[in-house]
């Protein structure tokens, strides 16, 4: 019995009773489960979800006039002579106290709540960015614990197998038809399959930990469901090609570029103010009021606001490029990985109809060939061997053409409101 299989799957087991208490999670983890509770759980959501709230928040003050300022002062107070910092010897020394107000123009108000509403759609898009990356990411670590487990699961079957033969062996030495070097053969055959299952356990260890990142300690439990499988065609893929998640930030960032066009334009109208001040006088003189407006004058556009026009525009003539740059880096990406799962189908195909069974059929041959005394074991070894490679790789293609399927699906088909 392998006794290292049963100790990893106990310890899975006993970690998973720690997981009914987890809403809507089985004793056994699917695909759909996982994706559900990364939704849930993953942290870089949270962060998302906060960035959006702080946006939206931001909204309302963005079009605001600035803050008054309270204005405290003296004037007119002498400082030579016999009255020399007194405040009541002079009829013009006055204590001052004022109010200020900016008025920023209409325009440049107006672009700064398009700027922040810019920003909100932003940080909507990159929620709706991250939501997508925590689906891919979380499909591709369950995807990958699913290929440790079946690895893992074909030993079962391979150590029985080496049980067997070992006993063939040692019924052939006692009915002195074999030799009895032959029987350190099957030995070496469970030393190297011990070997090959510790990198399997490591393999499944490192799988889990990916999948932890997004589920938690959901990750402990084994696996349930096979390979899983999104239909979608090229064309389909295409046709979504300008909504591919990392694309979604351009629209928003082109909109915020140009709110701060417009704000860097507004900059050649005068902004203007007004104020009121109340100024006490001592010594039995009249009290005063003031009144007063000012106005920027954006005399020099030329050098101050015409270069700041032209760096905004040149920031979005960047977007634009990079979004073109983008754009045709994901059409490369999506026929390479539409041409690659064609690849991996065709493969997959070929081992199930011809690979696979040949394997299987000279592991029966290289075993009649022993038994009847015309074939080495050192044959049988080897067959069973490559049969074990075979087993693996089949596994592995499985795993390849579903990560392929999960990169195409949520980059062009699982596109959400």
């Amino acid at each position: 019995m392998n006794y290292r299989i049963l100790g990893v799957r106990f310890y899975a087991a006993a970690l998973s009773l720690g997981l009914l208490a987890v809403p809507s999670t089985s004793a056994a983890l699917t695909l759909e489960e996982a994706i559900s509770l990364a939704e849930r759980e993953a942290p870089s959501l949270a962060a998302r979800n906060a960035n959006l709230q702080a946006a939206q928040s931001s909204v309302a003050p963005a079009g605001e006039l600035p803050d008054p300022k309270l204005k405290l002062g003296l004037q007119s107070l002498p400082v030579e002579g016999e009255s020399s910092l007194r405040l009541g010897a002079e009829p013009m020394t006055m204590q001052m106290i004022g109010v200020m107000q900016e008025v920023p123009n209409r325009a440049k108000r107006r672009a700064r709540v398009e700027t922040a509403e810019a920003t909100v759609a932003l940080a909507h898009a990159q929620q709706k960015i991250e939501r997508l990356k925590v689906r891919q990411l979380t499909a591709e670590a369950w995807i990958a614990t699913l290929a440790a487990e079946q690895k893992l699961s074909i030993f079962d079957q391979l150590y029985a197998e080496n049980r067997l033969l070992s006993q063939a062996v040692k019924a052939r030495i006692a009915g002195a038809r074999g030799m009895a070097s032959d029987s350190v053969l099957p030995k070496q055959e469970a030393a190297l399959l011990a070997e090959q299952e510790d990198v399997l356990v490591r393999n499944e260890a490192v799988a889990r930990a990916e999948l932890q990142r997004w589920i938690g300690e959901a990750a402990s439990v084994p696996l349930e469901g096979s390979w899983p499988v999104w239909r979608g065609d090229l064309d389909q893929y295409r046709h979504n090609l300008d909504r591919h998640p990392e694309l979604l930030a351009f629209d928003p960032l082109s909109d915020r570029a140009e709110a701060k066009i417009a704000e860097a334009i507004s900059d050649k109208r005068p902004d203007w103010g007004w104020g009121v001040d109340y100024q006490h006088r001592g010594g039995g003189f009249g009290d005063m009021v003031s009144l007063s407006v000012s106005f920027d004058l954006p005399v020099f556009a030329g050098s101050r606001q015409e270069p700041k026009i032209a760096a905004e525009r040149a920031r979005l003539a960047e977007l634009e490029a990079e979004r073109q740059a983008r754009l045709r880096l994901y059409n490369q990406e999506l026929a390479a990985d539409a041409a690659e799962l064609q690849r991996l189908n065709r493969a997959l195909s070929r081992f199930d109809e011809t690979l696979l069974p040949l394997a299987e059929e000279k592991v029966r041959l290289a075993m009649a060939d022993y038994r009847s005394g015309n074939g080495e074991l050192i044959s049988v070894i080897d067959a069973r061997q490559e049969l074990v490679e075979m087993r693996l790789r089949r596994v592995d293609l499985a795993r390849d053409r579903s990560l392929t399927n999960a990169r195409l699906h949520f980059a062009y088909g699982d596109i959400q409101p």
